[in-house]
């Protein structure tokens, strides 16, 4: 299935996609696409549903992110092999956990917003997933049991914050907007492979990344597994596991995002987004 959650900024309805690409209205089925139905059994009763007996929703309706009411989003750094050579670091023992925010989540084309001082705004395609259950010291072999589905994150980052205003990462992480998600909420049957998945992001139609999931240092079901001995996950938390190379911190000369920029990305059968830069406002 491919899950979504459409409609105004803080009234969205849940919904999934039909074969046709169109959004099909969910909600005499279930209250959001949220921790209340995300459990696997919930997962198997909408998987039951014929689309077509579902209302269409029309064109043009706006995408929030496929999952709502997160209470914990937690990233993962330093997950590509390519990407740690590029900012000249060297491949973790561990995993690099780190928070972001729930409220700095937004839809999947909903805008970038550039926080107040801000110098060095940069962009990470990552994938993640989200929990469909109670996870605590979870075994490796049963992590994929506990992941609801997965997604395209933009784990926007401002690197001056981040690196040069000390303290932890999460100062350049977790400011508003920081975090689009979707456009589907994709469970594992439609995935297939994770581990062969098709990454890329453009701004302003350059290709800034290209990468994929096979380069990943620590692989989905252990990143589940690691976080677990380390704190409970609940239903609905969404974990981002890391960007493959080519973010502007990287380059020689960074190309850091300015207002108008316009930002592409995507991942192999997880859908794409859009989103644009604009100023910040209250």
């Amino acid at each position: 299935m491919k899950l979504v959650r459409f409609g105004e900024a803080g009234a969205e309805k849940p919904g999934l996609i039909d074969a046709a690409g169109r959004i099909r209205d969910l909600s005499a089925h279930v209250p959001d696409i949220d921790r209340r139905s995300l459990d696997p059994a919930t997962l198997a009763r909408l998987a039951t549903i014929d689309p077509a007996s579902l209302p269409e929703v029309g064109d043009g309706v706006r995408l929030g992110a496929p999952v709502g009411d997160v209470r914990n989003f937690i990233a993962i750094g330093l997950n590509y092999a390519d990407h740690a050579a590029e900012a000249g670091l060297r491949i973790p023992r561990e995993p690099v956990i780190f928070n972001k925010i729930g409220n700095c989540i937004v839809g999947p084309n909903d805008d970038i917003m550039m926080p107040r001082d801000a110098q060095k705004l940069d962009w990470e395609v990552e994938i993640a997933f989200v929990v469909s259950k109670r996870a605590r010291y979870v075994a490796e072999a049963d992590a994929a049991a506990h992941i609801a589905g997965y997604l395209v994150c933009n784990d926007v980052s401002e690197r001056h914050f981040q690196t040069e205003r000390s303290g932890q990462w999460v100062k350049g992480k977790c400011c508003e907007t920081f975090g689009p998600l979707g456009p589907w909420l994709v469970t594992a049957d439609e995935v297939g492979d994770i581990d062969n998945l098709g990454m890329w992001l453009d701004v302003n139609g350059e290709r800034r990344q290209t990468g994929n999931t096979q380069t990943m240092i620590f692989k989905i079901p252990y990143i589940l597994s690691y976080v677990t001995q380390f704190m409970v996950l609940e239903p609905g938390d969404v974990i981002t596991t890391g960007t493959p190379p080519g973010v502007a911190l990287g380059m020689k000369e960074p190309a850091w995002l300015q207002v108008g920029d316009e930002i592409r990305l995507g991942i192999d059968k997880l859908g794409e987004q859009h989103q644009k830069v604009v100023a910040f406002k209250l």
